[in-house]
């Protein structure tokens, strides 16, 4: 099983990170606009349409505000397997997103590292850029 394990810096309050993350069906416009073109809730899920066309259902395993962690599993795609977390913490006066995908088969992983790349990118200047003054 692949693991791709991202960790991203950003120069913005943990609460305004985790209010972004833990907004399930806006990341469309506060995380990875430009990636990800539209979101549309279900009961316990959200259906993920990309810029390329690639839609993904991913489903809510867990939302927790306590230790601030995001868990979902997706379905669609090349993937047989997915299971993501994101989890922010605060570091000094910003804050640390740790991003973890584990992922079956391997041969996939390429994509969706570039994915998670992509997207971690877009995500931190996104934040930063949308941060309370």
């Amino acid at each position: 099983m692949a693991t791709i394990q991202k960790e991203i810096s950003i120069a913005a309050p943990v609460e305004h990170v985790w209010a972004a993350v833990r907004d399930v069906g806006a990341i469309h416009e506060r995380l990875v606009p430009g990636l990800v073109a539209d979101t549309e809730l279900e009961e316990d899920a959200r259906v993920v349409t990309f810029a390329n066309g690639l839609v993904i259902r991913e489903r809510f395993v867990t939302i927790d505000d306590e230790n601030r962690r995001l868990a979902y599993s997706a379905t669609g795609g090349n993937a047989t397997h997915h299971n993501s977390s994101m989890q922010v913490f605060a570091d000094g006066s910003g804050s640390r997103l740790v991003w973890i995908t584990d992922l079956l088969p391997d041969s996939v992983a390429p994509l969706v590292n570039g994915l998670v790349e992509q997207g971690s990118k877009i995500m931190k200047e996104t934040l930063e850029r949308t941060k309370k003054k």
